[in-house]
């Protein structure tokens, strides 16, 4: 029996939320009171979840994919077998999941690893078409061993549509004509052009469930085939957000972690705090921080709620990194504006212990570290910069993750995913599309010629002239 499987141990890594930095009976500012929680519609607004979960397919991804994972296992071990490099050719959320999966699971150096320490492929991400990027991949890979994964649900996604044409002209001129050992499609099962070129190509291929959106997909192929290539027990994975998805079902909503979430960010949105920071203070979880803020501003910001009223809801999040930002922007928080809440992501056994040695005790000032770990020092610099906070009467809360391991990323994950749509619910706004995004989209379509988008063309002509004074 894998130790996930046993009850109690799924229990020892349960999630921990402590939000007392967010009441009034902690803060000396002007902390929240037990009734404003309880007034947030929570009982609406989870009802409203679990009747869209037929529509939400992301929700089930941890309990339905025994079949897929069999086959993204096989198809990791041929390419852990045959590759030295595994590149992700994707964007949003086909590139921040995997990125973040892999930095909380895997060696933080892995890529430098000799062969036989990382025992996989080195892997790449490529979410961006700076020109630069691909050059400076090509210096640093073999094509002849190296197996990209393009991912795109819609077949459309013009930046990763131009890079797989990069590469595919690459590997016809470097192996051939027969590419299907070295590219790996993840798309819609039938629309668009993605799935097409598979076919042509004869690609092993891998299907994004209809229901689940880009920001919702780590925990389906998008996310699971780069995590598996690189040694991570996605069944773990899945088992951490099947226990989160037990957790969330909780009818007793100030029992359940994602509907205290929801309630904590909606009572700030309500106070006039529109920033959320995220700060992890392990570099494990860093990439956690860049994932959120792609799920909590596409999913929240929106010009109009449900019922057409004009509403510019959202919560603007931001990227922050215990210690590190404690000498780069914590001074903001502590002392500037009451327009954020800042929740830290804490840890309470870290994979590796750093000793302090001892050394300079003519020197008080440094020998007062010796003795000490470097676990205890981070753990100390997260309390004092949250009670720096909570002193100067800014809202802050902490979630523990009891370590950091394939079933606790798993939970964390999920447990944000429900988060979102359950604050999509309180703010009466579609948490699912993201027509801001489209709208950009179209213009960039437009800008370059693509058949079908004359008339975004001619609104784009039609623009106000720049006026050059406003140029330097």
């Amino acid at each position: 029996m894998k130790e996930y499987e046993s009850a109690a141990w799924r229990q020892g890594m349960r999630l921990k939320i402590n939000y007392n930095n967010m009441m009034k009976s902690a803060l000396l500012g002007d902390g929240f009171t037990p009734e404003e929680i309880q007034a947030q519609p929570l009982d609406r607004a989870l009802a409203a979840v679990k009747a869209k979960r037929d529509q939400l397919k992301w929700m089930e991804l941890p309990h339905d994919q025994a079949e897929v994972v069999e086959k993204i296992e096989e198809t990791a071990a041929w390419i852990r077998k045959e590759a030295e490099a595994f590149v992700v050719l994707g964007i949003g959320g086909s590139a921040l999941g995997p990125i973040a999966v892999h930095q909380a699971l895997r060696h933080l150096n892995y890529n430098e690893l000799p062969k036989e320490k990382r025992g996989g492929p080195r892997l790449y991400v490529l979410d961006n078409v700076d020109p630069e990027r691909f050059a400076a991949l090509l210096d640093v890979i073999d094509l002849k061993k190296t197996v990209f994964n393009v991912i795109t649900k819609s077949g459309s996604t013009s930046e990763t549509m131009s890079q797989l044409l990069i590469a595919v002209d690459l590997l016809k001129r470097t192996v051939g004509e027969d590419i299907s050992r070295h590219l790996i499609a993840t798309t819609d099962k039938a629309k668009g052009n993605l799935i097409k070129i598979a076919k042509q190509e004869n690609l092993t291929t891998f299907i994004v469930p209809d229901g689940v959106g880009g920001r919702f997909s780590e925990l389906c192929p998008v996310g699971l085939l780069a995590a598996a290539v690189c040694g991570i027990d996605i069944r773990e994975l899945l088992a951490g957000a099947a226990y989160m998805d037990e957790l969330t079902q909780n009818e007793d909503t100030l029992r359940n972690p994602a509907c205290v979430l929801a309630a904590l960010q909606k009572t700030a949105m309500d106070r006039g705090m529109n920033i959320h920071v995220m700060m992890p203070y392990a570099d494990a979880l860093k990439y956690v921080s860049d994932w959120y803020a792609q799920l909590w501003a596409e999913s929240l910001g929106k010009k109009f709620a449900q019922d057409g009223s004009v509403t510019h809801a959202g919560q603007t999040p931001v990227k922050a990194l215990g210690v590190t930002d404690q000498h780069s922007q914590v001074q903001l928080y502590t002392e500037g504006p009451f327009d954020k809440v800042v929740t830290f992501l804490a840890v309470e056994k870290y994979r590796t212990v750093t000793n302090i040695p001892e050394g300079y005790a003519d020197i008080p000032d440094v020998h007062f570290l010796s003795g000490h770990t470097h676990n205890e020092l981070i753990a100390a610099e997260q309390a004092a910069t949250a009670y720096a906070l909570t002193k100067s009467g800014h809202v802050n809360y902490t979630i523990t993750l009891p370590e950091v391991n394939p079933f606790t990323v798993g939970e964390l994950l999920y447990m944000f995913e429900v988060a979102t749509a359950v604050t999509g619910e309180l703010l009466g706004i579609d948490a699912f599309d993201q027509p801001g995004v489209e709208e950009g989209k179209k213009a960039t379509y437009a800008l370059l010629g693509k058949p079908g988008f004359d008339e975004k063309r001619a609104e784009l002509a039609a623009r106000p002239t720049e006026n050059p004074d406003y140029i330097l």
